[in-house]
């Protein structure tokens, strides 16, 4: 399960959505082997102002929230094709792009009334 958090301001992002999604999603698709149709993707777009950082008015912040399991080589090609294929998609600079990936074994989510560690995958976790 890959849950990806978006994080922009509203001012910039918020027509943009769909095509953000979709580079996000054919990066997690080419990098994790996720299939294209388990895409879960919430926009957290803030007012401006409310997003400070040193940086432009684009400003991204992607939180990749998934399984344990990933190796280090499969998260540093996720993070790389954020950087090589997003970020130039979208036409954002590598400084206005963050990448965090966060963790959480399969026991700590519930899916469709289920513990995540009782469900069958149609993908593997461990790449």
């Amino acid at each position: 399960m890959v849950n990806v958090k978006v994080y922009g301001n509203r001012s910039v992002w918020g027509e943009r959505r769909a095509e953000l999604s979709d580079a996000v999603q054919r990066a997690l698709v080419g990098a994790w082997g996720i299939p294209e149709d388990k895409r879960f993707h919430r926009f957290l777009l803030l007012d401006d102002g409310d997003l400070v950082a040193p940086r432009s008015e684009a400003y991204l912040v992607l939180e990749i929230v998934c399984f344990t399991g990933r190796s280090r080589e499969a998260k540093r090609a996720l993070i790389r094709a954020m950087y090589d294929d997003v970020a130039p998609a979208l036409g954002l600079p590598s400084d206005d792009l963050e990448i965090v990936i966060l963790e959480s074994p399969r026991e700590n989510w519930g899916i469709r009334g289920t513990p995540a560690d009782e469900l069958d995958l149609t993908y593997r976790v461990e790449v």
